[in-house]
């Protein structure tokens, strides 16, 4: 069984066009019903504001994999000096359900979550009626995920940003990068600033309610990666509500459950993430309507990623073998 830690997700690298790829897979796999993938339960104790989460899922095709993540995140983490996330992956074999590899690594969630950000990155691209044109971006909130965000969209848009605002309740990190950047990264001084020229907006924060009331640029593609950024007040603004899971999505105070609990939005009225890449649900798109996603996480993305690095490693040769 190979044991894989941050270091060795690390010694691998991302390489964000296979990240989206296997996620685009993904996709169409749970399209066409091969997958499963239970709703995840959430054990709470103590500290209601802590929770861990269990992800089960199989994904068939050519991926194969089978396995759970282990997710625990406790915000006063951070008060204490120490990671709010930790999470532990497990792949068992399909055939004999033998544990294959544990992947002991909050990076690899990370790199999941802005891999999915990507793909609806990559569907906004091909909805744009100029393919030359270019994108002010907004990102609010500056941690691991904001950070990774950050590094995905200079992969996935090269020559395409004119400028990167961002903004941080705390401090924005300073982030080093191997040669010049052909744009600027602003730091600014509120949300507002990095939201209202933004034709591509992110939250990466750790918002427990919305605070996001304004209406977001026309045309613009708002990716609601925290959830409980956006008051309710904003549904108006959105002329298509994309989710990866309704299900999943609409609980847990997120910004799409207090929708549903206030503004009457129902399933019917949003988009799965497979409708829109694979029945062209947004093929009407025009320079005026908006997009905003809500992806609460589902866990056949995370498989196919642990899955991914799982190949990876041991193509390389990497990882600690450990006794069965």
């Amino acid at each position: 069984m190979l044991y894989l830690t941050d270091k060795e997700i690390e010694s691998v690298g991302i390489n964000w066009s296979d990240v989206t790829n296997v996620l685009h897979e993904t996709v169409n796999l749970v399209h066409k019903g091969l997958f499963a993938q239970p709703l995840k339960p959430y054990l709470r104790y103590g500290d209601k504001a802590n929770r861990i989460i269990a992800m089960p899922a199989f994904v068939d095709g050519d991926i194969n994999a089978a396995g759970i993540k282990w997710i625990a995140s406790f915000p006063k983490n951070l008060e204490r000096g120490i990671k709010r996330a930790h999470s532990i992956t497990i792949l068992n074999n399909t055939e004999s359900g033998e544990p294959q590899c544990i992947v002991n690594s909050s990076l690899i969630s990370g790199i999941r979550t802005a891999g999915v950000s990507g793909l609806m990155i990559n569907k906004f691209l091909e909805l744009q009626s100029d393919p030359t044109r270019s994108f002010n971006v907004g990102l609010c909130g500056m941690g691991p995920i904001g950070v990774l965000h950050l590094k995905m969209l200079m992969d996935l848009l090269p020559g395409r940003i004119n400028k990167i605002c961002v903004f941080d309740i705390k401090t924005v990190p300073q982030i080093k990068f191997a040669s010049p950047l052909p744009f600027e990264i602003i730091k600014c001084a509120s949300w507002q600033e990095t939201f209202r020229s933004a034709d591509i907006f992110i939250t990466c924060t750790t918002s427990k309610e919305g605070y996001i009331n304004e209406r977001p640029r026309k045309g613009s593609l708002q990716l609601n990666i925290s959830l409980r950024d956006y008051k309710p007040e904003c549904r108006p603004y959105m002329d298509f509500i994309v989710v990866d899971d309704w299900e999943e999505v609409c609980r847990e105070n997120t910004d799409i459950e207090i929708m549903h609990k206030t503004q009457n939005l129902v399933k019917s009225e949003t988009l799965s993430l497979s409708q829109v890449l694979f029945e062209n649900k947004i093929a009407i798109h025009s320079k005026e309507q908006t997009i905003m996603f809500n992806p609460m996480g589902m866990a056949v993305f995370d498989i196919a990623m642990a899955s991914l690095y799982y190949k990876k490693a041991i193509s390389r040769k990497i990882g600690i073998s450990l006794p069965s």
